[in-house]
């Protein structure tokens, strides 16, 4: 059964990115994160919230980028676990910098870029709130200073003490399985009253049906295609059959799901 948007919180992809498009949440949840000073940042809504094909679907994280330094950020909310975060974070990295590329920047101009997930369980198992991975010099220890950093965030941290108590409570804010906890945290109330504001616009709700309905087509696209990709195998197996008169196993195939594999393996099919 489909969420309603007045069912979704901030760990749902939508209402994360819808949150997010507002600047000023999105420039305060950065700081939090890397825990640093950020400057006016522009949020790329054109690339947040909608249909890209070169992204292989909807795309509903949020693209930033930071006035004067040209930092640019991909930020990214993960409910499921997601075994394929370290490749996942590889692609981000490297389409924000062909993106500045195909903008006519040179590579020793290219800007700092910054991927930070935001999950719902716990990564690597270490119990942290906070995982910083940059590249270094396997010899050395030193860093490479590429300029480019990826932070995985996990609701499921135990180390408090390690972290700013700030980072701490959005990130419980996040585990919640409702938006109106109450709370002392500054940064979450303003979380939790954009939120209400969102559920309270028609135009977000008009998005967010047509989201879903992007989504439904995607999925029956794939649906079609898996049968259709399903058939051609069967098809080319009862073709493989044929020709060495193996008429009683296209027979035995079509009824016995298990047979029918052991003939793909035999074909390599």
């Amino acid at each position: 059964m489909k969420k309603r948007l007045q069912d979704l919180t901030i760990k749902d992809a939508f209402m994360f990115a819808a949150v997010m498009s507002d600047e000023e949440q999105c420039r305060h949840l950065l700081e939090l994160v890397l825990n640093t000073k950020i400057l006016t940042i522009h949020v790329v809504t054109e690339k947040s919230i909608t249909y890209h094909p070169e992204y292989h679907g909807v795309r509903l994280d949020v693209m930033a980028e930071e006035e004067g330094t040209r930092r640019r950020f991909n930020v990214e909310m993960q409910v499921k676990t997601e075994i394929a975060l370290a490749k996942r974070s590889r692609y981000y990295h490297a389409q924000m910098d062909m993106d500045a590329l195909l903008a006519g920047e040179s590579y020793d101009q290219l800007a700092d870029t910054y991927v930070i997930f935001i999950c719902d369980f716990d990564p690597f198992g270490n119990r942290l709130y906070r995982y910083t991975i940059e590249n270094r010099i396997q010899e050395t220890g030193k860093a490479l200073n590429d300029g480019s950093q990826t932070i995985i965030l996990s609701t499921k941290g135990k180390n408090q003490s390690e972290v700013p108590v700030e980072l701490v409570r959005f990130l419980q804010y996040v585990a919640q399985e409702t938006d109106e906890a109450e709370t002392e945290d500054d940064y979450v109330k303003m979380l939790q009253e954009r939120i209400k504001s969102i559920k309270k616009n028609r135009d977000w709700e008009g998005k967010y049906m047509l989201l879903e309905e992007m989504m439904r087509e995607e999925r029956m696209e794939g649906m079609q295609e898996g049968i259709q990709k399903g058939q051609e195998r069967i098809n080319q197996l009862n073709i493989l059959l044929s020709e060495q008169n193996r008429g009683e196993d296209i027979i035995k195939a079509a009824t016995d799901r298990d047979y029918q594999e052991q003939l793909f393996k035999e074909f390599n099919l």
